[in-house]
């Protein structure tokens, strides 16, 4: 699973820091002091050593924040979405949701909505190569309201339908953090 792995990095990285920290999440660590410029400067250099960055700007922060839940909602959460993206962004981050929402088209020049789209085709065409659950299953294990909405977004993000896609030999998918 690639975000234990991106955990497992960073956590080796702030003890090479000689940072003391209490948790890493997805996003996010709490430390239990705050550290020094020198220690600062050395996580920068360890991180971005694997591709990974500090992110020091309150709007950037927010940013994370919003993508994370959108990840776990997607990615690691087992129950089936059913909730409203609005109202979950909203609930989990504590703010009004038209802040959130002009925030992130303004930093990432696309709404969260795209990117919630983007990140579920993606998981469906995970569950399309692990070739356990059908069309059917995915669709509602991904809240969509039909098969045929589910195959309609497929087919508009990727130029394919879920059937054919699932037909190719390779697959290519993108990394979470390239979304």
């Amino acid at each position: 699973m690639v975000c234990s792995r991106c955990k497992m990095v960073v956590r080796g990285e702030l003890e090479k820091a000689d940072i003391e920290f209490l948790s890493v999440e997805l996003g996010e660590i709490q430390v239990t002091k705050e550290p020094n410029e020198a220690q600062l400067k050395k996580l920068d250099v360890g991180l971005k050593h694997h591709g990974f960055e500090l992110i020091d700007d309150k709007k950037s922060r927010m940013i994370e924040k919003i993508k994370n839940e959108i990840v776990k909602l997607i990615h690691y959460s087992d129950d089936n979405i059913k909730t409203n993206l609005s109202d979950h962004i909203a609930d989990k981050l504590h703010y009004d949701y038209t802040y959130l929402s002009n925030l992130f088209s303004e930093v990432e020049g696309t709404t969260i909505e795209k990117y919630f789209i983007a990140q579920r085709i993606e998981k469906v065409k995970e569950l399309l190569i692990y070739d356990e659950l059908s069309i059917s299953e995915i669709s509602d294990r991904l809240g969509y309201s039909s098969v045929a909405y589910l195959s309609s977004q497929f087919k508009k993000v990727t130029g394919l339908t879920p059937s054919h896609f699932k037909a190719l030999k390779e697959h290519k998918r993108k990394n979470i953090e390239e979304l």
